[in-house]
């Protein structure tokens, strides 16, 4: 038989490289790309032609074949070839009730996978009670009544109508976006596969299944899988392996030297689907084993250790992104909850609790020890202490990038946005499913982050286990990585998980996250409505010590690795209270009438605080802020240095634009260095820098340069400013856009190499130009981001920064890029 080339697709490849090993392969033939196409398109297709190869009396199957596997393609259509005469031949076999049993079958499918009959009316009849016979005859009836013709009774004719109909299924617009989803062109190519049926039809205990020899969850060694056979007057029979054992004795054994073999041909461990045909053993296929992502990184390390792959290979064969699956817990596949309602996961993970509707309330479940989820049409600032203690978040509004997705990755907290199947009733507080369910606070739900999936009630979560295996794996992609990747991390708890996950150091730290504590706020607040930079240095001396603690905390936790703290952002407004309770706390804390508390909060609003009142620009009206904050960390510095350990703080100064504002505050910054100098006696180091998140910014980084020790870049803005569309508010027309491929994918979760990443690429050659030894980093939402790793590689940047549970997904993308690169396979930019 002439065997197959590429362009028939991956699983003609890989039944051709079985039959040139020698296994036992059912004869079959292809049908090419190009063929398809046609086939597709209206032409003629020789079936009687190809027929002819194969035995009169073989069933055939078509099975797809498309370029690559990963991109699907319509399921096989089996059985082709059943006829009167082939009925007659099963009747002798099984009986005249089990052989029109099976022709009621083959009918039944082939109605409504060729012809698009509607599955309702066989369903129906499947479940009436009524012979095998009878039921035959009526299908056929339907089909005739339906489709006004009779059902092909010709094998010629079943064959040409299955790979029409295939070849157009390929086509269709949904497939076509499906696989687009998967990263395929738009010419991908579908080949087809004609093959004789290894079918077990004609003999007792005879019929087919899937074996492998890994579990799909832990990676053991252990033979699984399922078969089926038709009993004589029995009907389908499914078991399992063990079972096969006591059926067909010796053929166990036989599937696993097979797998063994084929694992070490393949360097891949393996799952098998097989026929068995009269005591004889026909391989119909193989592909990888499924596997979960831990079970794949186990059999990687576990394929090296046998000498089968190296290490690069390994990194190579797990995907990035996976990894979150290993680190957060995640719901049972078998689990049957209800589904309440679908939106986008936007922190991965699962959890199960109680709704609550406020962060009071995830506060009080905390004290008492319940897991809760804070439920919020959407999240702003006064939601983080919530965010804080709650053990998930749910959102009718919002995206990847709004808030609540943003601050869950990086708390490690399962959450699910947009979920606008489900109406948020916040003032009575209660959620109404689609299908009338009433939730109301301390009813439980589960979130499901992977999927972002809503279900009602507790559900079954297999629990994350970073065994020796994960450690191993992690160990091999730190060896191989030429980029450092640190971690984004506001209190002590990120720093720990950032330090448990062997983050290279803390890329950003967002000081103005750890004012939102209760204790804190009101002194916030109580500086916000000071009079004067006299009373405003007066309260900050009361934050002064606070901050000192956090900073001594984190210097302290990461020992020698760098931390880089961002000196304040955010608008002085979103410190203030909304409603009118808070206002009238805050009026009695600070002695103040609540129109004084209104009155202030009026003067800060802006019209867009985005690009109003933040960052440098308070950093230069309001100097004594930034003052407070850089003591707070000199202070620290010395005293975790008098503690044995030696701390390099680094200093960011945020929403820069201009180097006269670089000039400003360093100078600022530098004063209060020397003045901690002269108090305390003792020499200390620190780096300053510059966080590049203005188009300007970029555009003028070779200025910025002389001033700064190293330039980080804040995506998000940059990314905000680029394209001049906000990211909390871009989920309602981005799906639109990125289906009309107006964007390729959306830029807030994968940089745009194009625009942004050109501003890049641009700010890093001419900061390199004015200060060589500058160092360049990225630390915004896409510093976890695979492609963006990949593109960061490319520019020379020295490290990446992401959320603490992004680091070793970002620590194995790093490694994969740098592999890559060496290997030759890694594009320039």
């Amino acid at each position: 038989m002439e065997l197959p080339g590429r362009s028939c697709g991956s699983r003609a490849e890989v039944l051709s490289r079985l039959l040139r090993l020698g296994y036992p392969v059912p004869d079959f033939r292809t049908v090419p790309f190009a063929a398809i196409r046609r086939i597709g398109r209206g032409a003629r297709f020789d079936a009687p032609q190809l027929l002819s190869e194969f035995d009169p009396s073989d069933l055939i199957i078509v099975r797809s074949s498309p370029e690559r596997p990963e991109w699907g393609g319509p399921k096989p259509i089996a059985n082709i070839g059943m006829c009167s005469e082939r009925v007659q031949l099963l009747a002798k076999i099984h009986g005249e009730e089990e052989a029109a049993a099976v022709h009621a079958e083959f009918v039944q499918t082939f109605a409504i996978d060729v012809f698009g009959l509607d599955a309702g009316f066989f369903d129906e009849l499947a479940c009436s009670g009524i012979s095998q016979t009878e039921r035959l005859q009526c299908s056929l009836e339907h089909f005739c009544k339906t489709t006004g013709e009779r059902f092909p009774e010709s094998p010629a004719e079943q064959l040409e109508q299955a790979c029409r109909f295939m070849a157009r299924s390929w086509e269709e617009s949904s497939a076509r976006l499906l696989r687009t989803a998967m990263g395929a062109p738009d010419d991908a190519g579908l080949g087809l596969i004609v093959q004789r049926m290894a079918s077990g039809l004609l003999g007792p205990n005879d019929g087919s299944g899937r074996a492998t020899a890994i579990d799909r969850l832990s990676g053991d060694r252990v033979l699984s899988g399922s078969y089926s056979f038709r009993e004589p007057g029995g009907g389908v029979c499914s078991t399992g392996l063990s079972e096969l054992a006591e059926i067909s004795p010796g053929v166990c054994a036989r599937i696993e030297v097979l797998l063994e073999q084929l694992r070490v041909e393949f360097e891949d461990d393996r799952e098998v689907e097989f026929s068995l045909e009269g005591g004889n053993l026909w391989l119909i296929g193989t592909r990888p084993a499924p596997r979960s992502p831990r079970a794949a990184i186990r059999s990687a390390v576990e394929l090296t250790d046998d000498g089968l792959i190296d290490e690069s290979d390994a990194l190579l064969g797990i995907a990035a992104d996976t990894l979150a699956q290993i680190i957060h817990p995640q719901v049972d596949p078998d689990c049957s909850n209800t589904v309440l309602a679908k939106g986008i996961g936007a922190s991965p993970g699962a959890v199960s609790g109680a709704i609550v509707f406020s962060s009071a309330a995830a506060e009080q479940c905390r004290a008492k020890g319940e897991s809760c989820i804070l439920v919020r049409v959407e999240t702003g600032p006064e939601d983080i202490r919530g965010m804080h203690t709650a053990n998930g978040v749910l959102t009718g509004r919002g995206g990847l990038t709004s808030h609540a997705a943003v601050m869950a990755r990086g708390l490690g907290v399962p959450c699910v946005a947009g979920a606008s199947d489900l109406l948020f009733d916040a003032i009575r507080q209660r959620l109404i499913s689609n299908a009338g369910r009433v939730l109301r606070e301390g009813d439980t739900i589960t979130v499901d982050g992977a999927r972002g999936v809503v279900l009602d009630g507790v559900a079954d979560l297999i629990q994350p286990n970073l065994d020796s295996y994960f450690d191993r794996f992690l160990k091999w992609a730190d060896k191989h990585r030429s980029m450092d990747v640190r971690a984004n991390a506001d209190t002590l708890d990120e720093v720990r998980v950032a330090a448990e996950f062997k983050a290279d150091g803390i890329g950003l730290c967002r000081t103005e996250h750890m004012f939102f504590e209760e204790e804190r706020l009101t002194v916030m607040q109580e500086m916000i409505f000071a009079e004067s930079p006299g009373m405003r240095r007066q309260v900050l001396d009361e934050l002064l010590p606070m901050q000192r603690n956090d900073f001594m905390a984190l210097l302290t936790e990461m020992s020698d690795r760098p931390v880089c703290i961002r000196l304040f952002d955010p608008p002085l407004h979103e410190f203030l209270p909304r409603d009118r309770d808070e206002i009238a706390n805050l009026a009695i804390a600070l002695n103040l009438t609540e129109h004084d508390i209104a009155s202030r909060a009026d003067e800060l609003k802006e019209f867009n605080p985005m690009l109003g009142m933040r960052g440098v620009r308070l950093g230069i009206v309001l100097p004594e802020i930034y003052e407070m904050q850089a003591r707070a960390i000199f202070e620290a510095t010395v005293e975790v240095g008098r503690r044995g350990i030696r701390a390099i703080p680094e200093i960011m100064i945020p929403l820069v634009s201009a180097n006269r504002e670089v000039e400003l505050v360093k100078l600022t910054v530098e004063k209060v260095a020397a003045s901690v100098r002269a108090e305390v006696g003792i020499e200390f180091e620190y780096r300053f820098g510059l966080m590049v998140e203005t188009p300007r910014a970029a555009l003028r980084a070779g200025d910025l340069a002389i001033n700064s020790e190293f330039l980080s870049f804040g995506t998000n803005d940059l990314t905000q400013l680029t394209y001049g569309i906000s990211r909390d508010d871009s989920n309602r027309f981005m799906n639109d856009y990125v289906e009309r491929k107006v964007f390729p994918e959306d830029p807030f979760c994968s940089l745009d190499l194009e625009g942004v990443g050109e501003l890049l690429v641009i700010a890093a050659g001419r900061g390199r130009q004015s200060n060589p030894s500058i160092t360049l980093a990225i630390c915004g939402e896409h510093g976890g981001d695979s492609k963006t790793i990949e593109f960061c590689r490319k520019a020379g940047f020295n490290y990446v920064s992401c959320s603490p549970y992004r680091v070793p997904i970002a620590r194995l993308a790093t490694a994969q890029s740098a592999i890559r690169a060496r290997q030759g396979t890694g594009d320039k930019i």
